[in-house]
């Protein structure tokens, strides 16, 4: 079986206090060789999700019985598009640990296979009234993506409204509900509202969890230039008559460099004068509804609801 080099720092004990409980059913070497493995998928899986998915299949082949090893295999198969694999995964850790909270993603999983109407069908289950706040919020964004995916945009922003979408409270998905409302307000044509509501997004997003910052300046046609750059300073920074013709049409010399000055006092050649010397610009110089819905709101949005819903007013802030 090959191994993933794993950093010396990484003990296998920066796991959960309930994985840890989990491994002890293992011998202690197994079960520190396969937390270290843990260790790095949960590290890596932003970044570079592909050496995390090793990592998972590694911990995996060590303890294929353990259910948080099957779910840690499962979001490594989710991040890297992996949907088939990621929802075995889901499913075994599921039957295994009797958790609930992996029923959203596997949801998600199911449009990720092309099959939004199963996601439907999983977001009208019983299961999801067993789910927290948070899980529930997570199913409303899913549902809201099948709807999309199923041609249904309106009837998208009527399953995003909801009771959570309208507080004022930050929780840790709200920056996830507002950003997912913004982007199908968007998709139905309702701009101003959507950049309202990726502002809000922005606001509570405290970890960078969105890019609602980078939307915000599409709307309003902000362009960013990498300030490192060198190809990104042309004519357009410098302006018409650098190194060129001036802007009547007169040619201008081109800057002297050091070496050029050395050897023209050398050979005691005329140098050019400073005042016929082209102008360089330094860089910096240039560059300056809340829906009102009802709190016992159904996930699932019946079409006929949507085909009366009017556009919503702008959601008031409780």
């Amino acid at each position: 079986m090959r191994r993933l080099p794993i950093p010396d720092d990484v003990t296998g004990m920066e796991v959960d206090k309930s994985v840890r409980q989990e491994l002890n059913s293992l011998p202690k070497t197994l079960a520190d060789d396969v937390a270290r493995n843990l260790v790095m998928v949960a590290r890596l899986l932003d970044e570079d999700p592909e050496t995390a998915y090793g990592h998972a299949k590694v911990a995996l082949r060590l303890a294929s019985r353990v259910g948080a090893v099957r779910e840690a295999a499962g979001f490594a198969a989710y991040a890297t598009g992996r949907y088939q694999e990621a929802l075995a995964e889901f499913r075994a850790a599921r039957r295994m640990t009797g958790a609930q909270h992996l029923w959203p993603i596997m949801a998600d999983c199911e449009r990720g296979m092309g099959r939004p109407e199963r996601a439907m069908e999983m977001a009208g289950a019983d299961e999801v009234q067993k789910l927290d706040k948070a899980g529930q919020v997570e199913m409303r964004i899913v549902a809201a993506g099948a709807r999309r995916d199923l041609g249904q945009p309106d009837a998208a922003v009527v399953t995003l409204q909801s009771p959570e979408l309208a507080s004022n409270s930050v929780q840790p998905w709200t920056a996830r509900l507002r950003y997912a409302y913004a982007d199908a307000l968007l998709e139905v044509g309702r701009e101003a509202d959507a950049r309202e509501w990726f502002a809000k997004a922005l606001e509570a997003d405290h970890d960078g969890a969105t890019d609602a910052s980078d939307r915000l300046a599409e709307l309003d046609g902000v362009e960013f230039t990498d300030a490192l750059d060198e190809d990104a300073v042309d004519d357009d920074v410098l302006g018409e008559g650098s190194y060129g013709d001036d802007a009547d049409g007169h040619p201008q010399p081109e800057p002297v460099s050091p070496d050029e000055l050395v050897d023209a006092a050398d050979d005691d050649l005329p140098l050019v004068e400073d005042d016929e010397r082209p102008v360089v610009v330094d860089d910096e110089a240039l560059v300056d509804e809340e829906p009102v819905v009802d709190d016992d709101r159904p996930v699932v949005v019946d079409d006929r609801e949507v085909e009366d819903e009017r556009p919503a007013d702008e959601p008031r802030n409780d």
